[in-house]
């Protein structure tokens, strides 16, 4: 089959690997239907050494079941179903405190053996507690916003629920970028009413906006510092939700949170050291919390929103692929031509 390997910073390829196989009784076989490129894919894209490649890629897909091992009894073969971006038993301690990324028996796909989900076909491992089967065809209108519950909206969502977003709390989110604008969606889910997005790209603005943004700041540093805390009459947000993953938007959460505040952080870290002291977390009674995000633990919470049509986290899609344009759509995302792309295999 064909699938997506990452060669190294700035060399991904499509190109034949060996068709996926049951090797487990609790593993199911999906042919991809649906796919993505996701934010934390560039940053292999712009980093990674070559003696690391060639590797999979890809962790958002949706699919249809073609096989299934001898235990698997929640799917069967011609189900459409999401995958989220770790895979889990569903059973464990873990799994069931709703932290599937941390399941005893999980794990992540393109990790050893484990297939991408930017290819023409996946090897589900414990396909039970991790596939959830949709009720809809693989060419619905949905798919697009079926397909962010395997991350991007379920990432925003995690965003917001671990910083405790209610009606009662001020939110500001850091991040233009599809979880960024889904941390604005989801906000605004929880019943947030002021929601300052910090982004300075105007198409993507404008579409957080559209999903609940009350205000926008296109400044950065301490300049959007200031601007932030002119708009909340000096005090800063309850809650800021940083969906970036680097040094200065870390900083600019912990100067933008209010005292007694909570930043939660769904940006995957680029960095191991960070101001946790007096003058960033400390003095300020400043909760830090965040993590990825168990996207299995929101699927069912958030599917019906999507089927019924009241969300449409889909939006964040702006280009579409096929498998051998995958190439091009990294370099579109690189160079912020494209928001987010989506591929069809």
């Amino acid at each position: 089959m064909r699938a997506t390997l990452i060669y190294g910073a700035g060399d991904v390829r499509v190109e034949n690997v060996p068709d996926p196989v049951i090797k487990q009784p609790t593993d199911a076989l999906v042919r991809i239907t649906t796919a993505c490129v996701c934010g934390s894919d560039l940053h292999p894209y712009h980093s990674m050494s070559p003696a690391d490649g060639p590797a999979r890629i890809g962790h958002e897909f949706i699919g249809v079941v073609e096989d299934t091992g001898a235990e698997v009894s929640n799917v069967r073969k011609g189900d459409l179903v999401v995958a989220p971006f770790a895979f889990s038993d569903g059973t464990c301690a873990f799994c069931r405190e709703g932290l599937h990324t941390s399941c005893v028996h999980g794990g992540f796909w393109a990790n050893g053996d484990i297939d991408g989900g930017q290819g023409e076909a996946a090897r589900v491992p414990l396909a039970d507690g991790t596939l959830v089967k949709l009720p809809v065809g693989a060419d619905s209108a949905l798919i697009p916003s079926l397909l962010t519950l395997s991350d991007v909206f379920g990432t925003g969502y995690h965003a917001a629920v671990k910083g405790g977003v209610n009606p009662r709390t001020t939110v500001t989110v850091i991040g233009d970028g599809a979880v960024g604008l889904l941390a604005v969606l989801s906000a605004k889910r929880l019943g947030a009413e002021q929601i300052i997005l910090m982004g300075r790209h105007q198409d993507r603005t404008d579409l957080g906006r559209t999903f609940g943004a009350s205000d926008v700041v296109a400044e950065r540093g301490e300049e959007g510092i200031a601007k932030v805390r002119e708009l909340t009459g000096g005090q800063g947000t309850h809650v800021v939700l940083e969906a970036v993953g680097h040094m200065p938007a870390y900083e600019q959460a912990y100067g933008v949170v209010r005292p007694g505040g909570t930043i939660s952080r769904v940006g995957v870290p680029q960095y191991e050291q960070a101001p946790i002291g007096f003058g960033s977390l400390f003095g300020g009674n400043i909760t830090l919390t965040g993590g990825p995000a168990p996207a299995r633990a929101y699927i069912e919470e958030l599917l019906p929103d999507v089927l019924e049509g009241r969300l449409e986290p889909g939006k964040v899609f702006d280009r579409t692929v096929d498998l051998d344009s995958v190439p091009d759509g990294y370099r579109a995302m690189d160079s912020r031509e494209a928001l987010k792309v989506l591929i069809k295999p």
